[in-house]
């Protein structure tokens, strides 16, 4: 008797852990029932993807959807439209709104405003405090919460742990890894006076290599001291990756997009305030160092670190305009557009984008096409060549570093646990996006 599925996504190809292959994916329910030939099996809906490589949904865990306080620029629908119009299948949300994310209640609220009005899955990162130390034991196991986030250096809002004894005190609480902003607070303040008004290609000067690298520096002795685990975000600099190399036990790295693809100082030059980020876009030969990094496997995630501000904000005149650019929705393309480009394999971004983040965070029942796990899938075109426009970005800001960019490699479709959410750009089945779950926080019973 023939297998019977509720969807069958036929004929693609198909990448995972143990390799590519045109395969068949059977969907029951939520979750992945059968993987390979499944010509003789019927579904009550089936897919044609010839043609189409099917990837393990792409988990974005680092963005800034600003819900709640700063919902002008973004609120939780809005950017989880774009995320899975870019093929994104689930995200990690950012602790600095207003209110931050700092407590149990201001968690519950997130997750309530999540359920079933983003259109992705989601989780929450929560925000370390010097106040809040005492309770992240418990508030880094709540539902919805991916774990806990520290800025050691000064961003956009209030969140700052900048001392050693106050990030000793997070690392011995805690029981998952921690995820860091890492800039020495200390130097940039010294280095304030290095800002140039009016010039953003100033922006590196004063929030240089050195303030990065001290930090990290710091951090991973912090992380030996304490024998817990961390992971470094958004790394920008060469020498971190050499520092980072040597202490894989215990520090994991992301990269992102921008500063893989932007250099100085001919990023300031096109875009002005537009390239501005925290931390920076550095030049050409710290952008070769996070390849290089990437290809020898120091780095583990690409996050999009997607921080998005109105245009009204980044045209104030630098220093006063904001740090942040969208980013979720460009993910996919961009990437694929460096795979075509030979810079790395598709394989390694399926790695850095799922199984990665997966590894990371240990998530559970996500991360692979395997059966039992989460049916999240991300359908692209590889040989689809299509121009990015501010137009066709979902974010309240609107735009994009990369209007009239010209990339090839393109998502096509985005599968939530089993439902088609995105197809051919259009977003085409409710909002249904639930918390995404944790091998260290699962509900007993």
């Amino acid at each position: 008797m023939a297998d019977t599925f509720d969807l069958i996504v036929r004929g693609a190809t198909v990448v995972n852990q143990d390799g590519e292959g045109v395969r068949d994916i059977g969907i029951t329910g939520e979750r992945i029932a059968a993987v390979g030939d499944l010509s003789a099996a019927s579904a009550g809906t089936a897919v044609d993807a010839r043609g189409l490589h099917v990837l393990p949904g792409v988990i974005d865990s680092h963005v800034h959807f600003r819900e709640p306080g700063l919902t002008h620029k973004e609120d939780l629908e809005t950017g989880s439209r774009g995320a899975v119009l870019g093929g994104v299948t689930a995200v990690f949300e950012m602790p600095n709104t207003d209110p931050t994310t700092t407590t149990a209640g201001a968690l519950a609220d997130k997750v309530r405003r999540g359920r079933h009005r983003m259109h992705c899955d989601f989780a929450f990162y929560v925000g370390a405090t010097h106040e809040n130390t005492g309770d992240l034991a418990e508030l880094e196991l709540l539902p919805g919460a991916c774990g806990v986030k520290v800025f050691m250096g000064s961003s956009t809002g209030s969140l700052l742990i900048e001392d050693d004894a106050g990030v000793r005190a997070v690392l011995e609480r805690v029981r998952r890894r921690v995820a860091f902003h890492s800039e020495d607070e200390q130097r940039l303040r010294e280095r304030m006076h290095l800002r140039v008004e009016g010039d953003p290609s100033s922006h590196p000067v004063w929030r240089d290599a050195e303030a990065a690298l001290r930090c990290t520096q710091r951090l991973i002795a912090l992380a030996r001291e304490t024998g817990k685990r961390v992971h470094v975000l958004h790394v920008t600099t060469k020498d971190e990756i050499a520092l980072l190399a040597a202490h894989k036990d215990v520090a994991t790295a992301e990269a992102t997009p921008s500063h893989l693809t932007l250099f100085a100082p001919d990023c300031y030059r096109r875009l002005g305030t537009l390239a501005q980020l925290n931390p920076p876009v550095r030049d050409a030969e710290h952008r070769a160092g996070i390849w290089h990094g990437l290809a020898q496997g120091v780095i583990d995630t690409i996050g999009s670190d997607h921080s998005p501000h109105t245009l009204e904000e980044k045209a104030h005149p630098y220093p006063k305009t904001h740090s942040g650019m969208t980013g979720v929705q460009t993910l996919v393309p961009v990437m694929l557009d460096h795979v075509n480009a030979g810079r790395l394999s598709l394989q390694r971004f399926v790695d850095l984008t799922s199984a990665g983040p997966a590894r990371v965070f240990n998530i559970a029942r996500k991360g692979r096409i395997a059966v039992g796990y989460d049916a999240d899938l991300t359908v692209v075109d590889l040989k689809r060549r299509e121009t990015i426009r501010n137009a066709w970005i979902a974010s309240r800001a609107a735009w994009t570093p990369y209007d009239g960019v010209a990339v090839t490699g393109w998502p096509v479709g985005t599968f939530v646990r089993g439902r088609r959410v995105m197809w051919e750009g259009e977003v085409v089945t409710p909002a249904q996006g639930e918390p995404v779950r944790f091998a260290e926080a699962l509900p007993r019973g």
